[in-house]
């Protein structure tokens, strides 16, 4: 397989998916006329990755990669983000029987080291490429991280797992210009209000309009103050399928990538965007996720010496995930499997016609117009 500096870094840990949320059946909170769920009806559930890193086993892909854990994040590398009176108060119920820390942010028993494990697997796959030990890298971080607001966990997000690592990146590299793409099917208002007013942090999330968070994710919030023009919304029309992500890409995101020349690429990589999740109608499929990685490590070849890190987030189909992510780490990790998507014929099927299309092309561009990536 080569030296292992050429390699992708994977970085796992089992005790992630030990993580347990009180019970919804799927966003809903039970209670009033919400029934418990079954077994399997939690939508952040730990199957969907178990079983990506189940297929990655079969199929011989993890072979390929350098697979390890990280250690938890320290509590100065929370602090850079959160204010310690949610860290403490996250470390006190997770000392008991757990709690809520947020809207839609439940936990168990232990909930805040598993969180700080979650964001210790993004960290070190952040270490790993910038340290050079490993040509890019994934980490399979769980619970999520992309809605978590600096006082606030949101949307089974506890911790800023990116954000977190991005501002360690920062304190210990002196990097001065790094880009978050978010195409989690939901806003990533989390990391949006993290870095909202900062220029070294061009955050950009696509995302299904009007979706989760419903009141945000707009197309004219760019940012504030020294941050204005680096924060960059694509909202994308419900049912958009393949091709939406393909004219984003190439109209918003590119270009904006090029223009602010980053020093790192980080990827907040949900898979909630195909054509199976619960949670959303955008019916994109595995080829649109190998597709968008391949995009972006050619950006990142060009700008930043192919340094791309990706960090999972969300997606909810326990069947259809495991395709998605493992036609992502095909990508990522330059290895072809045997592995057939049993599902791509029929989503196929489902893609949305011309006219559909031209209209999501229209409002891209117009989106695109005056963009400042200074």
């Amino acid at each position: 397989m080569g030296d292992q500096v050429t390699k992708t870094a994977f970085f796992h840990d089992e005790k992630c998916l030990w993580h347990s949320g009180k019970p919804h059946a799927l966003i809903f909170p039970i209670g009033g006329w919400v029934q418990p769920p079954n077994a399997a009806a939690y939508a952040e559930s730990p199957d969907s990755k178990r079983r990506l890193k189940s297929l990655m086993d079969v199929s011989g892909l993890s072979n390929a990669l350098q697979v390890s854990s990280a250690p938890m994040a320290a509590e100065e590398d929370l602090l850079r983000v959160h204010p310690k009176s949610y860290v403490d108060r996250f470390a006190e119920l997770s000392a008991g029987e757990g709690g809520e820390i947020g809207i839609e942010a439940t936990f168990g028993p232990g909930g805040y080291d598993i969180a700080r494990l979650s964001t210790g697997l993004v960290i070190g796959a952040v270490e790993a490429v910038l340290a050079g030990k490993a040509r890019n890298a994934y980490a399979l971080s769980r619970p999520p991280g992309h809605h978590c607001l600096p006082a606030q966990g949101y949307g089974f997000c506890l911790l800023a797992n990116i954000a977190i690592a991005v501002e360690k990146a920062i304190a210990q590299h002196g990097l001065t210009r790094i880009a978050v793409i978010d195409w989690d099917v939901h806003h990533g208002n989390g990391t949006e209000a993290i870095f909202y007013d900062r220029p070294d942090v061009l955050t950009i999330s696509l995302h299904q309009d009007r979706c989760f968070p419903v009141e945000s994710g707009k197309a004219a919030d760019r940012g504030t103050g020294r941050g204005e023009g680096f924060n960059l919304n694509v909202p994308l029309l419900p049912g958009g399928g393949h091709q939406s992500y393909v004219d984003a890409m190439e109209i918003v995101v590119l270009p904006a990538l090029r223009a602010y020349r980053p020093e790192l690429i980080i990827v907040a990589c949900g898979y909630d965007a195909n054509g199976f999740d619960p949670l959303a109608r955008m019916m994109a499929h595995s080829e649109t996720y190998r597709w968008l990685m391949a995009q972006t490590m050619a950006a990142a070849d060009d700008l930043c010496g192919g340094k791309v890190v990706v960090a999972h987030e969300g997606g909810y189909s326990e069947a259809y995930v495991p395709f998605c992510g493992h036609a992502l780490l095909e990508q990522l990790s330059g290895q072809k499997t045997a592995v057939i998507d049993p599902a791509l014929e029929l989503i196929l099927l489902q893609q949305p016609g011309n006219e559909f299309v031209q209209l999501q092309r229209r409002l891209l561009v117009e989106q695109a117009k005056g963009l400042n990536h200074r």
